[in-house]
């Protein structure tokens, strides 16, 4: 695995969880003269996206992002995601939040799959930037944050090889080979099976820098072209007028990554049948994991960069639901198997036995190893660092 997979893997579905917030937040926002306490406005809705992208990029979040490390569990990375998706006043029910972990991750899923060739995925992280950009236009100090994490990007990975990339591109798909979740929207544009797995094109652009298929070339021991042959291909595909831009400013040419809800149209996700035994089956092990304290310790550096938005004075956080009403969320939380669902975990480490007691029943439910011959006691370091923050 690829130990400079994890920041793209973020970055993306970060990415993909604000063009979905956006969207929804647009949707169910009202005039600010006509609404009333508790229904959103499109002053709210540009406070939310301004304190979840000013915590996603956060200095020392990033700093901690950008190590050298392994990929870790999907539910260690889907805390993370809970607790972004709470830094501000907006409100996620289970359900809610449940639908959108998985249209974030359905999306970028399919985005590795398209990608022309391994580099590309740095393209696509920089379509995610450019629109996250956009959205915080107007607000010149957390554009200098997303200009910041850019600008270490292209430091980080425009130097890397081609089979660096790869082994990015194979650590990705490892991720996400076991999640066949149906979306609609990839269902009704046929791109996505009624199982949940995706239908790959044929025809199209070619990579940059290759050729359109459909020519023989043959040569001799003096590497001299000798022999040409053509033959007809199933595809039809074409050859791109120029590469995408990987600097700080340009045209990226790839489209992956840019938002597919900039138009209007329902953001749905159904489970079918198929799909929920798939999810069983796909059910993590439960047996120890010899990474888990480390993952812990990684996610403690991670949770100590986000400062919580609370809701001042008298003022109560809004509720977003991203299902078309109340009944269907209500229903998608019942029938949601429950090995999906996970808890939105608030840490509040202080030197009070309770709250320290609280944190150890909370690291116990996240399936922590037993310490190894000679490691410090299960969650030791981590609490430690805790109550320093």
């Amino acid at each position: 695995m690829s130990a400079r997979t994890l920041p793209l893997l973020f970055l993306n579905l970060g990415g993909e969880m604000l063009y979905i917030l956006d969207q929804r937040l647009r949707a169910q926002s009202i005039p600010g003269e006509k609404a009333r306490k508790d229904e959103w406005t499109d002053v709210d809705r540009k406070r939310v996206m301004n304190d979840i992208i000013t915590t996603m990029f956060n200095r020392k979040f990033m700093e901690e992002l950008f190590k050298p490390q392994d990929l870790y569990s999907k539910k260690a990375l889907r805390t993370v995601y809970d607790r972004l998706a709470h830094a501000s006043i907006m409100r996620l029910n289970q359900a809610s939040m449940d639908k959108l972990y998985d249209l974030m991750t359905m999306a970028f899923k399919y985005q590795v799959l398209l990608c022309p060739r391994p580099r590309d995925i740095l393209l696509v992280t920089f379509n995610h930037l450019d629109a996250i950009k956009d959205f915080i236009s107007d607000s010149p100090g957390i554009l200098n944050q997303v200009d910041e994490t850019f600008r270490r990007l292209i430091e980080t990975y425009n130097c890397l090889s081609d089979g660096e990339f790869q082994l990015i591109r194979q650590t990705l798909l490892i991720f996400f080979q076991d999640m066949h979740i149906r979306v609609s929207i990839f269902l009704k544009d046929k791109v996505q099976n009624s199982n949940g797995r995706f239908v790959l094109p044929i025809s199209g652009p070619v990579p940059w820098g290759t050729e359109v298929p459909g020519t023989i070339r043959i040569f001799n021991h003096k590497g001299v072209e000798v022999k040409r042959a053509e033959f007809t291909t199933a595809g039809n595909y074409i050859t791109p007028q120029r590469e995408g831009s990987f600097e700080l400013y340009g045209d990226r040419v790839l489209k992956l990554g840019t938002n597919m809800y900039s138009v209007t149209r329902p953001v749905e996700t159904h489970m079918s049948a198929s799909s929920k035994n798939l999810a069983s089956q796909a059910k993590e092990n439960i047996a120890p994991n010899p990474l888990a304290k480390e993952e812990l310790n990684f996610l403690a550096r991670l949770l100590g960069g986000l400062d919580i938005q609370k809701p001042a004075g008298g003022e109560t956080g809004f509720r977003l639901n991203l299902f078309t009403t109340d009944e269907e969320e209500e229903h998608a939380a019942q029938t949601r198997p429950e090995e999906l669902s996970y808890k939105v975990i608030n840490i509040e480490a202080t030197q009070e036995p309770g709250r320290r007691a609280e944190l150890s029943r909370i690291l116990g439910e996240l399936d922590v190893a037993e310490p190894r011959p000679g490691s410090a006691e299960k969650g030791e370091d981590l609490l430690a660092l805790m109550d320093g923050l």
